[in-house]
């Protein structure tokens, strides 16, 4: 193909009609990120409306009722004016709070953590705002409503802010409410970040075209991820032409070094008329977004990433948590404990719990402790079963293990059987939360990262536990558990729990 006057090789390609059909059949009506993100607002506007209201109106009933209690003959009527007042002033200051912290705002909306946090500062803020001019007014008439309305608004606000996330996250994985994404970069660059978007459909972002740096194909080309086409519009200078064709909502440069700083300051201009966001990949991945900073220096945008958090997982704090949670659980569930015992030994012969050597952290060995699903003479059959393997890298799981036992099928399908390690727990051994213990085998045969994973305890869950189980692949496994070594933090291990618990009573594997 020859390039055109302004050395753009495939600039043809991008009217081409082919390439025009294959884009709206991949958009198929669903991507326009606008439409649905402003009638999402609307009805978040109107949502929170109704929890502060309501929950200011509770506040003041509940008020004048005690007051009516106590003088039901004057106190109620004096009283009336003064609560009207002060709640009118709650729903607009709260109200005005919440969009001040923009806790409706695109960037956050569905995303979870981030707009939990801005809901959850944008009440306390207020609160404690009206807290500080009450006490200097000396005016007691607020007690109640801080009492009343504090908790029941700011526990409302977060549970409908749930429930509509949950709502979305149904609706994207239904190929609805995504975000179109046009990718400037090299094909891996492109493949990596459309099989990333494809494995979490819950973000909402969907790769729908590509410009390639240099590009010299023919037009209509494309590139295939995952069984997909995604069709290559051009080169970096065909960006603005390929917006408009693909109908991208956000631009995403991964190609920093050819564009250059000028080639993105111009490119943010370009698009600021065509309302198109623009974001660039880092390429630092398996960083949470506490660990980064951005530092303007010398009029350069420098991203600061923090030291790895695996020295904070040995701290007394997460040691606390793990025994006040295996203590807790090992009471509560001391009932089921009685009741599997039972049925083990009645099932098959052997003792009711299965040892196996494992790698701690600083490499030290120890034996986790399982309810014992297989025969007690399974070791002896690992050699003749290697070969129908299964599992990820040296993992030795099999779909249908005929080691496994009647019960212990029942036991491996809702993870019962990994409830005695919270035994572990207690003894040093392991965390709550952490990554899957490695296997001997794993720390002669495996090297680089992977015995990153001994710098903390192993868990009875994880992050690889609740992101897909076995289904995982290797690399997958791997990487899911160098993540939680990097980025641990009480929040995080709270919400791993959290999903393992409704994975076990759900009894359908994590999500």
């Amino acid at each position: 193909m020859a390039a055109d006057d302004h050395g753009r090789g495939p600039a043809e390609s991008i009217q081409h009609p082919s390439v025009q059909q294959s884009v709206h059949a991949s958009l198929g009506g669903e991507l326009n990120r606008s439409k649905w993100q402003s009638a999402y607002v609307k009805r978040l506007t109107v949502n929170d409306a109704i929890v502060v209201i309501f929950s200011v109106c509770l506040a003041q009933w509940i008020r004048l009722d005690y007051l009516d209690c106590l003088d039901p003959f004057d106190a109620v009527s004096r009283s009336i004016l003064d609560d009207s007042l002060v709640s009118v002033t709650f729903i607009v200051g709260w109200f005005t709070a919440l969009a001040g912290f923009r806790t409706r705002s695109p960037r956050v909306i569905g995303v979870g953590y981030d707009e939990y946090q801005r809901v959850a500062s944008a009440t306390f803020a207020f609160f404690g705002v009206f807290a500080i001019i009450a006490l200097v007014a000396r005016q007691e008439i607020v007690r109640g409503y801080f009492a009343m309305a504090l908790p029941v608004g700011l526990v409302g606000l977060l549970f409908s802010r749930w429930v509509w996330r949950t709502l979305i996250v149904r609706k994207r994985n239904r190929g609805e409410f995504q975000t179109s994404v046009l990718v400037v970069g090299g094909a891996d660059a492109v493949r990596r970040t459309a099989h990333a978007f494809a494995h979490r459909h819950c973000e909402g972002y969907r790769v729908v075209g590509v410009c390639v740096p240099e590009y010299v194909g023919g037009p209509g080309d494309v590139i295939e991820v995952d069984g997909r086409e995604i069709t290559i519009y051009g080169d970096e200078h065909s960006v603005v032409e390929a917006v408009q064709l693909s109908q991208a909502d956000t631009v995403m440069v991964t190609a920093t070094e050819t564009l250059g700083s000028e080639g993105i300051h111009d490119l943010v201009w370009q698009l600021d008329s065509l309302d198109t966001d623009l974001v660039v990949a880092t390429g630092v991945v398996d960083v949470t977004g506490w660990r980064l900073a951005i530092r303007p220096v010398a009029g350069l945008s420098l991203i600061h990433v923090e030291r790895p958090s695996h020295r904070s997982a040995k701290c007394n704090g997460k040691r606390l948590f793990d025994l006040a949670f295996a203590v807790a659980a090992l009471l509560v569930l001391a009932p089921v404990f009685a009741v599997v015992a039972l049925l083990i030994k009645l099932d098959s012969k052997g003792p009711m719990f299965y040892k196996v050597g494992r790698i701690g952290m600083d490499g030290a060995p120890f034996e986790i402790i399982k309810f014992r699903s297989i025969d007690v003479d399974a070791d002896k059959m690992v050699g003749e079963l290697g070969v129908q393997h299964e599992g990820a890298g040296p993992l030795c799981t099999m779909g249908e293990d005929p080691r496994v036992t009647r019960v212990g099928r029942v036991l491996r399908r809702v993870g019962i059987d990994e409830l005695p390690q919270f035994l572990n727990v207690i003894r040093g051994e392991m965390s709550v939360v952490g990554p899957r213990p490695l296997l001997r085998r794993e720390v002669k045969t495996e090297g680089g990262q992977v015995t990153n994973r001994l710098l903390v305890r192993p868990g009875v869950t994880g992050l690889w536990q609740v992101s897909g189980r076995s289904d995982l692949s290797w690399d997958e496994l791997v990487r899911l558990d160098l993540s939680y070594v990097e980025n641990w933090s009480v929040v995080s291990d709270v919400l791993i729990v959290c999903r393992a618990v409704k994975a076990v009573i759900g009894s359908g594997g994590a999500d």
